[in-house]
């Protein structure tokens, strides 16, 4: 019989995702079939599916860390921002609508039986479930129109183990707290809690411990060391790479911070290489005179995002970098951003109508409804390696600078285009920095050497991860307030 356990948290960004991405590989580590599931989540930071769809990032780092594929059930409904208030709705991996948040709620009645379904096709293929909240289930005013934390949990009578996050402080304030502003029925669904994030020595908090279960009735199941080797791990968020910038060394790539980034799992692999001194730049920074790479990456507003760029003053920071022989890259939105034009014809992101690209491509950019979703193999055409990665776009981009592709995908198809320069390229392939090989070859170009097995790293690290839970909390009590999916 298929059992379930949900690991709420306190807030956002207490660890979850990390935290069940180390469960489930310590769980398939004990020769368990686990599977990840997560209700909701909200993230520009998308991976393609094989089943032709789109799940946050996180969820496809667990389903790795399971041994498995990533599928759209294990994160049924994502929301991708688009601007300050609004957001794109994706069910089931595919765009169901763009609302605004304040609307959001009325979409409940329609959301709450894909998750329910997406729960129950998983269960049908696992000995295990381990489903991850969003933000924190101490939000009782938005609890109405909850699926995602209490609302999910109830729904499917999952009993759920409640995380805090010991370094930002006031950790038994987090989880009493909690406690506290639950109502019965709500409260009655934690089982027990866990601390994470512990910097030092963890009996420090000894007698911390007793006074939450005191205060709560809840049994405590451990305290979780500081993990240094998360960085390691591809960030959930843009805001957690900056933490895991390089070595400071070598040479510098610098990636403009777009209000709308997406799809950055791509500075993932190069945030990680010795030779590489990664820098994320802020609105209101220059893009450093000593760059050698600029990298443009993906938008979920592209337009927005290059009126931005503009306003940031990164443009003419661009244009400079190139005359004294720059190298620039832009991926998905930021090759779009590269272009002549980007056209809206049916206002997607705003009103309708046509804005200039930067104009370093030869090329121009049609944007269209119908979403592009799809894994892709290539070959790169300059040294003949073969790269794996993935396309999630919207709209078409043509021009006599595609003429000069970089890329050819296993159909034959020509991708990309390339400056007059030879030293601006655009590509709608995002994952190609995983590719060690790509990697390597692309860097050796900057004047950069790269022996980073980064694929390797990654499984070595969920490995650690997993070892690292299995020390410090009660893996087998955990798993015992697992229940039976009705």
């Amino acid at each position: 019989m298929t059992r379930a356990l949900m690991i709420q948290g306190t807030g956002s960004n207490v660890g979850k995702s990390l935290l069940v991405a180390g469960l489930v590989r310590a769980c398939a580590r004990r020769g368990m079939r686990v599977l990840p599931f997560k209700p909701q989540n909200m993230s520009n930071n998308a991976a393609v599916t094989a089943d032709g769809g789109e799940i946050g990032r996180a969820q496809a780092l667990q389903a790795r860390a399971a041994g498995v594929a990533p599928h759209t059930d294990m994160n049924p409904v994502l929301l991708k921002p688009a601007s300050e208030t609004g957001a794109q709705v994706i069910v089931q991996g595919q765009c169901l609508t763009t609302t605004e948040a304040r609307d959001y709620g009325t979409l409940r009645e329609r959301l709450l039986p894909a998750v329910m379904d997406s729960f129950a096709r998983l269960g049908s293929r696992a000995d295990l479930v381990l489903v991850e909240g969003a933000g924190s289930p101490a939000e009782v005013n938005l609890r109405a129109r909850d699926i995602a934390n209490m609302g999910f949990a109830r729904a499917a009578e999952v009993p759920v183990l409640l995380v805090g996050d010991i370094d930002r402080g006031g950790v038994i304030a987090q989880i009493v707290g909690t406690h506290a502003v639950l109502d019965p029925g709500d409260r009655a669904m934690i089982r027990g809690f866990a601390i994470n994030r512990f910097r030092g020595d963890p009996r420090l908090f000894d007698d911390g411990l007793p006074v939450i279960e005191r205060a709560t009735g809840w049994p405590g199941f451990g305290v979780v060391p500081w993990f240094d080797e998360a960085w390691r791990l591809p960030a959930e968020d843009v805001m957690d790479i900056e933490t895991r910038r390089g070595s400071g060394t070598g040479i510098v790539v610098a990636v403009p911070r777009l209000p709308r980034i997406a799809n950055f799992d791509d500075l993932d692999p190069l945030a990680g290489e010795p030779g590489v001194d990664l820098r994320l730049i802020a609105p209101g920074h220059p893009l450093p005179g000593d760059a050698r790479l600029v990298l443009l990456p993906g938008s979920k507003a592209t337009i927005a995002d290059l009126a931005a760029f503009r306003a940031a003053g990164w443009d003419i920071d661009l244009a400079a970098h190139i005359r004294r022989g720059g190298h620039v890259l832009g991926l998905c939105g930021g090759y779009q951003m590269l272009g002549r034009s980007i056209a809206d014809p049916d206002g997607l992101e705003g009103p309708s109508g046509t804005v200039d690209g930067l104009g370093h491509l030869d090329v121009a950019t049609v944007l269209h409804p119908k979403k592009h979703l799809s894994l892709t193999r290539a070959t790169y055409i300059p040294t003949g390696d073969r790269v794996a990665g993935y396309e999630i776009h919207m709209g078409q981009t043509e021009g006599p600078g595609r003429a000069r592709a970089w890329l050819r995908l296993s159909d034959g198809t020509l991708e990309g285009a390339t400056g007059a320069s030879g030293r601006v390229l655009g590509s709608y392939m995002h994952g190609l920095f995983s590719d060690d090989g790509f990697r390597a070859a692309y860097l050796a170009r900057l004047g950069a050497q790269s022996d980073l097995s980064y694929e390797d790293r990654v499984e070595d690290t969920l490995d650690a991860l997993a070892t690292h839970l299995e020390a410090n909390l009660d893996i087998d009590g955990i798993l015992r307030l697992a229940a039976p999916m009705v």
